[in-house]
């Protein structure tokens, strides 16, 4: 590993900090070195407050004249909440700007770093290309597709069943594994559900280990068959509540899911997290919506052919019509296991 390496994994590690919070806009990092020691460190922390460069280069102070700047993401050169960070940093003296990846979004997409060459800055581009992009896969089909990045989580036993043929569901997974499905809604935009979820579970869906931001909860409805009574609409006042009922149908009472995202999008809601059931699973898998699956795998065996499974719809009739994923990671959760994949 090479010392640009070295500073931008830190800078990418310095990003992670604020996942979930800075929503729609990406997680970046920003590292200042000046003969090879840490001038300045910082990373955006939520929207409409400074980005990562601007907190690096105040920590850095007069040491950033002819300092090397680390960034995850190219430097913005246009006004929004905040003003344009190439501009700081040319006024900084920094000499050098080593970048992971190209800012997508139309408006600076190469800008900011052909703002910095006229200036005289020494620009690199693509260190740790991959990893920067994977740590902003939202923002990125967010801002190039106009759509939500969809995460779906499941929590399954062995043999792939959600729930029994009587309906019961609770509980499949392990206290650690629900846990850390709080963690998840922490970092997410929203979460979604189709209706079968709230009449048999009743969920709140709010994350129990936020107490600052909450994730807005969608109801797929097509049916019209939720009551005001639900206990997810009781904690209204913590988030808003999403009930997608007729206006999105598609003729035959379901909901069209690509004209729901759609709509979401353009309420800046840029991440989802899916959390059941089966047939809204099968649906946005069936339409190449979802775009990353998280399986909980308990080792449980529940058998029984009109047992529930994770997804449901009509299914693929040949292997060769079977969606391919690539699995990204695999977790312990005591007794649990986590696989995560995303799409290919």
């Amino acid at each position: 590993m090479n010392n640009d390496e070295k500073y931008m994994h830190l800078a990418i590690d310095l990003a992670k900090r604020a996942e979930g919070r800075t929503s729609p806009n990406p997680i970046v990092g920003a590292v200042v070195v000046k003969n090879g020691r840490i001038a300045g460190r910082g990373y955006h922390k939520r929207c409409g407050l400074p980005h990562a460069e601007i907190n690096a280069l105040k920590k850095a102070g007069e040491t950033a004249e002819g300092a090397t700047l680390y960034v995850s993401l190219e430097p913005c050169c246009h006004f929004g909440r905040t003003g344009p960070c190439t501009d700081a940093i040319i006024r900084s003296g920094i000499k050098r700007v080593v970048i992971a990846m190209k800012d997508p979004n139309p408006i600076n997409n190469g800008k900011g770093i052909k703002k910095l060459k006229k200036h005289g800055i020494r620009v690199a581009l693509g260190v740790l290309a991959k990893e920067a992009e994977a740590i902003n896969r939202p923002y990125i089909k967010f801002i190039t597709k106009g759509l939500p990045y969809v995460t779906v989580k499941v929590a399954q036993t062995l043999d792939g069943k959600i729930a029994t043929r009587c309906g019961d569901s609770k509980w499949i997974s392990s206290d650690d594994s629900r846990r850390y499905v709080h963690v998840l809604r922490s970092r997410v935009d929203a979460v979604m559900v189709g209706a079968n979820t709230v009449l048999k579970d009743d969920p709140e869906l709010l994350s129990k280990i936020s107490k600052t931001r909450q994730p807005v909860r969608i109801i797929v409805d097509g049916r019209k068959q939720i009551s005001s009574g639900a206990k997810i609409f009781s904690g209204a006042d913590k988030s808003p509540v999403i009930l997608a009922s007729s206006e999105e149908s598609c003729g035959n009472k379901n909901i069209d899911l690509s004209r729901l995202l759609k709509r979401l999008a353009r309420k800046g809601i840029a991440h989802i997290l899916v959390e059941g059931g089966g047939e809204l699973i099968a649906g946005l898998i069936e339409r190449d919506l979802a775009d990353r699956m998280l399986i909980f795998i308990a080792p449980k065996i529940v058998g029984g052919r009109r047992a529930i499974t994770s997804v449901e719809g009509i299914g693929a009739a040949k292997i060769s019509q079977a969606k391919n994923f690539n699995i990204r990671n695999i977790r312990r959760f005591k007794r649990d296991i986590l696989i995560e994949a995303e799409r290919q």
